[in-house]
């Protein structure tokens, strides 16, 4: 089955954003090697051009903090787990000290490095960061390894109080969602909400179609295209099975 995410705000966009960031930030600095290390550090400028709004920080604690509020009413329920419950509101307490402990705008450690930024100026030209137009970047890129990515952690390391609260927050939101199994006819789909709201939209369907989504708060429309890599996608013309499950924080 393959799962697709579509957001419906632009809070929940953002921190989909980081994920899928910070998740290729570690592996390429996992990676080793030189070209990875180079993919790391491209990943690092990404992060900190995704978290330059100032509010991204009080928007996570303030969400972080009705969560806590919200599970620690659920104490009293014979029904939760509640070594389960404690495990959740335990990583929830330490998302919040580590993102209250952080000091200064959100990756201006990286933004005042000059060294970085003549990198980052380059790294949007085509091939502009061949070793003839930045030969103190390839002596970087050719320090041993364990040189590497410490500096790379170093550059990371900040911002890595976003990413505990970042996961915190999105595997709530998708443990909260409930899945309905739905049918759509000749590759369209039309479902009326009825006042339900969502903050995410999970399609998990065994196909080789892929959803195109639109949303309101009236419907959720959904239309499946069969891949084209030689020219733009067509519509799916046969009726597909999927599961749909809608998020809610």
């Amino acid at each position: 089955m393959t799962v697709y995410e579509f957001p419906l705000n632009e809070r929940i966009r953002t921190w989909l954003r980081l994920e899928d960031l910070f998740g290729k930030t570690l592996y390429f600095v996992r990676g080793g090697d030189a070209r990875a290390h180079h993919a790391a550090l491209l990943a690092v400028f990404e992060l900190t051009d995704v978290t330059g709004r100032p509010e991204m920080k009080s928007e996570l604690i303030q969400e972080l903090d009705r969560q806590k509020t919200s599970l620690e009413d659920l104490r009293s329920n014979p029904a939760v787990d509640a070594d389960r419950l404690d495990e959740v509101l335990a990583r929830i307490a330490t998302a919040l000290a580590d993102l209250r402990g952080m000091s200064g705008k959100i990756g201006q450690h990286v933004r005042d490095n000059e060294w970085l930024a003549g990198i980052k100026g380059r790294a949007g030209i085509p091939g502009g960061t061949c070793s003839f137009d930045l030969p103190a970047y390839h002596n970087w890129l050719n320090l041993p390894e364990a040189d590497r990515t410490n500096d790379l952690m170093e550059w990371l390391g900040p911002l890595l109080p976003l990413k505990s609260a970042v996961d915190v927050v999105l595997r709530l939101l998708r443990d909260s969602g409930h899945r309905s199994r739905h049918t759509a006819s000749q590759g369209l789909f039309q479902l009326m909400l009825g006042g339900r709201s969502a903050h995410l939209l999970r399609l998990s369907l065994d196909s080789d179609c892929t959803p195109e989504v639109s949303a309101n708060k009236y419907a959720v429309n959904i239309r499946f295209l069969i891949p084209d890599r030689a020219q733009k996608p067509r519509p799916c013309d046969r009726d597909v099975d999927f599961a749909l499950t809608f998020c809610n924080l």
